[in-house]
């Protein structure tokens, strides 16, 4: 079809979408200028409503396209929905006076087959469907942690073998970035890995006037194993709720939420074992077993190097990042100031990251593994003076970056 094209004088209309003064004509209504080119057939037109009537195929092949993707998401398979129901029968026998139930026998199920098959079906369940026997059973089991048997184990992104052919430029950036449709296994190999800058990373010597600290490398043990913790504890969704996960990383870390500035590897670990065993997260797991398994997770993400570790330190910072967009400013200035506060230093943890060589994480990973051991053969977590707490102030070790 030849293109309708109007030549104008007026620069001012120029713009990043029509950069020259021939501007194109809508080829479906022929009156507006078209701003946007259909990615299936280069179709010119100016709106929504144009894009919908210029061709059936092109938006049922979208909608095709996009419902197909969804479908992908589910299993639904047999095997899954049996495990389901016996998830669901188990729970709710808990009181009912039943000593077995079988396929054949549903009778003494609290739980309606009508419900059962709405769950079974993906369709959503609110506590107003359920009787006040129902609600009781599901309370039950979800104090109990049963519900917990129902979500799939989380697979950490740094133990999957993807993490360890991440490659960033110099400027911590993502080297490759697939596009093609036949590529679609390396994008999804990519997007198991968190996402690294979108610009190129500051050059510290841009940052401050002054040789960074000593100490970062201890700081950054501290700031890792609170990331670790948050994810494992969230099981990978931190972006299910921003808030809750970033209150949960300063709580863990003392750098980043407590304002210390720990000298020694052991410090670092003491104060994230105590937390970690601590009664406010007895119920969610944790104890000493799950600490050290993060000192492991800790250790392997120093093994794998910087690409890793920024790509992690990245996604710590749109954690926090979200988590400050989610603050009510009347309620939470202090917990804003807070979060912007631990935001900065995540980002200047960032860049000095990137520009450390691979014997600085060898050396880093060999002292945290002594220090388990360590801990491990005293079978506790280690008990530090009152003179070992962590110094607070003093010397700038992280600097405000405005």
């Amino acid at each position: 079809m030849p293109e309708k094209t109007i030549i104008t004088s007026e620069s001012s209309n120029s713009s990043p979408l029509n950069p020259s003064s021939s501007r194109i004509i809508c080829h479906v209504c022929n009156k507006q200028f078209s701003q946007y080119t259909c990615p299936r057939c280069n179709f010119r037109y100016c709106s929504l409503p144009c894009y919908k009537s210029h061709s059936v195929q092109c938006t049922e092949s979208f909608m095709r396209d996009n419902v197909n993707d969804e479908l992908k998401q589910v299993r639904s398979d047999d095997q899954t929905k049996t495990k389901m129901l016996e998830i669901l029968k188990r729970f709710h026998e808990e009181d009912g006076g039943i000593d077995s139930i079988t396929d054949d026998d549903d009778e003494g199920s609290i739980l309606p087959e009508e419900i059962m098959q709405r769950i079974m079906n993906g369709d959503e369940v609110s506590l107003d469907d359920l009787s006040l026997e129902e609600r009781k059973g599901f309370q039950r089991a979800l104090a109990s942690g049963e519900l917990s048997k129902m979500i799939e184990p989380w697979d950490p992104w740094w133990l999957r073998a993807s993490a360890r052919t991440i490659s960033l430029g110099r400027g911590g950036t993502q080297l490759v970035q697939c596009v093609e449709e036949e590529e679609e296994e390396e994008a999804r190999v990519v997007s198991e890995i968190p996402r690294g800058p979108d610009t190129p990373l500051i050059s510290l010597s841009k940052l401050s006037s002054t040789n960074p600290s000593p100490l970062l490398p201890i700081h950054l043990i501290d700031i890792v194993y609170s990331y670790c913790f948050t994810l494992r504890i969230y099981n990978g969704e931190w972006q299910s709720d921003s808030l809750g996960s970033a209150t949960m990383v300063l709580s863990v870390s003392s750098v980043l939420g407590h304002n210390a500035q720990p000298e020694t590897i052991k410090e670092v670990l003491s104060f994230c074992l105590e937390q970690t065993c601590s009664s406010a997260y007895k119920n969610l797991g944790g104890g000493l077993k799950f600490g050290l398994n993060l000192v492991d997770d800790v250790i392997c993400l120093l093994f794998l190097g910087s690409g890793a570790i920024v790509c992690l330190l990245c996604d710590l910072q749109r954690l926090i990042h979200g988590a400050i967009l989610e603050v009510k400013s009347s309620s939470g200035r202090d917990l804003k100031k807070r979060l912007k506060l631990a935001e900065r230093k995540v980002f200047f943890m960032m860049c000095w990251v990137n520009e450390q060589s691979c014997e600085v994480w060898q050396a880093l990973e060999s002292s945290v593994r002594a220090e388990k051991n360590s801990v491990v053969e005293l079978n506790g977590v280690p008990k530090m003076k009152k003179t070992d707490q962590f110094r607070k102030g003093g010397g700038v070790v992280i600097e405000e970056i405005e």
